[in-house]
């Protein structure tokens, strides 16, 4: 089987010898490259260069693998800082989609952790962030939302409670919600025959999580209501 490649598999294997250099690095925004000989030969943070003690004219041999590994696991961090800068992420999600794109499993954990305890990642905010976006924006129920966070990794009972929370706070109404997705949904219907509106209008409104009774509600108020009457809301 072929093996799937790693994003480490490019750097080169730790280099032993004398550091002759620690300047910031070119490339990285507020990371230092290590000179070892002339040459630069791994990219680290203040913290790490502290903790592992490291100084112009110490040897380094004997010190390489430890070295690479911070020099790993600071890439790891970087990469999730990253991701987390594009959107937010559950925890768990997080994780996987790191290792998914190559990192090391131990290295992906540890960066999750790192920015759980510097609160950059926060499964209970994420989950009330994402359910105020998707139940406003893609009307998606509380059914839907509970399944795409669990999908997400996050904890049944963190959802619940995100999904509670915001519900309260922002008055939804199931019923109201669906009829509105449906009366702007039946407008791209006309077309059809009633059959054919109530069969595909149902649909729509399962795929976002309604329950049958909340469904057929809607489809009943949804199939009377005139264009004025129909509420914009976002497919």
């Amino acid at each position: 089987m072929r093996r799937r490649p790693n994003a480490h598999d490019d750097v080169p294997p730790p280099v032993g010898g004398v550091i002759t250099g620690i300047v910031v690095s070119p490339r990285a925004p507020g990371r230092f490259s290590i000179i070892i000989d002339g040459r630069p030969a791994h990219t680290l943070g203040l913290a790490a260069i502290e903790r592992l003690k490291l100084s112009v004219g110490q040897s380094t041999i004997g010190r390489e693998e430890i070295i690479a590994r911070e020099e790993g696991l600071l890439r790891t961090y970087d990469r999730a800082v990253m991701m987390l800068a594009a959107r937010g992420r559950a925890a768990k999600d997080l994780e996987r989609q790191l290792v998914r794109k190559g990192e090391a499993a131990d290295f992906a954990r540890l960066a999750v952790e790192r920015l759980r305890a510097e609160g950059f990642l926060d499964d209970e905010s994420y989950a009330r962030s994402f359910v105020r976006s998707k139940s406003a924006g893609a009307g998606l129920a509380r059914f839907r939302l509970k399944q795409e966070l669990g999908r997400q990794g996050v904890d049944r009972a963190v959802a619940d409670e995100a999904i509670a929370e915001v519900f309260e706070e922002e008055s939804v109404d199931e019923v109201a919600t669906a009829t509105a997705l449906a009366s702007k949904r039946i407008r791209s219907l006309r077309d059809a025959d009633p059959q054919s509106q109530r069969r595909r209008l149902y649909a729509f409104l399962a795929r976002r999580g309604y329950p049958p009774t909340v469904i057929s509600t809607a489809i009943e108020q949804a199939t009377g209501a005139s264009d004025e009457d129909s509420v914009p809301v976002d497919d």
